[in-house]
């Protein structure tokens, strides 16, 4: 078993024992499973995944970083949405927001643009795995 710790700035999103977790980092997904070789690494926008039980639980990831011992995996991300908790039509405003604003780059810092373009990446992030994953 792997401690896993999902750590927004807001609170902790998910801590509790897991079998295997796959982070998105920006050399593409890794899958840890216990006793990996200890490893600090970025993360990126994407899909967290992780199994417990046979089950497994998906997570729409933002930026931010990921520590990995032996038997624990800490991921401090900008965001952590459980895919039950996404809420398409809130998403596809912020989506929209994010498209405006990046068309309107002529008007806007380089800190702004760079805001709006993650926030479009997240926003597109959290879609895929709501769509993905709809329950039929």
């Amino acid at each position: 078993m792997i401690h896993l710790q999902i750590i927004t700035p807001e609170k902790i999103t998910f801590d509790d024992e897991v079998d295997q977790v796959s982070l998105p980092t920006t050399t593409g997904q890794i899958t840890v499973l216990p006793n990996h070789t200890p490893l600090v690494t970025s993360i990126e926008a994407g899909e967290l995944i992780f199994k417990k039980h046979q089950k497994e639980a998906y997570f729409a990831s933002g930026f931010g970083f990921a520590q990995i011992g032996g038997k624990n995996v800490k991921v401090l991300v900008d965001l952590a949405q459980e895919e039950e908790e996404i809420e398409e039509r809130k998403i596809e405003e912020a989506k929209r927001q994010a498209e405006e604003a990046i068309k309107q780059k002529h008007l806007l810092s380089e800190e702004e643009y760079a805001t709006a373009a993650a926030n479009l990446q997240k926003a597109l992030v959290q879609l895929k795995i709501k769509r993905r994953h709809r329950r039929i």
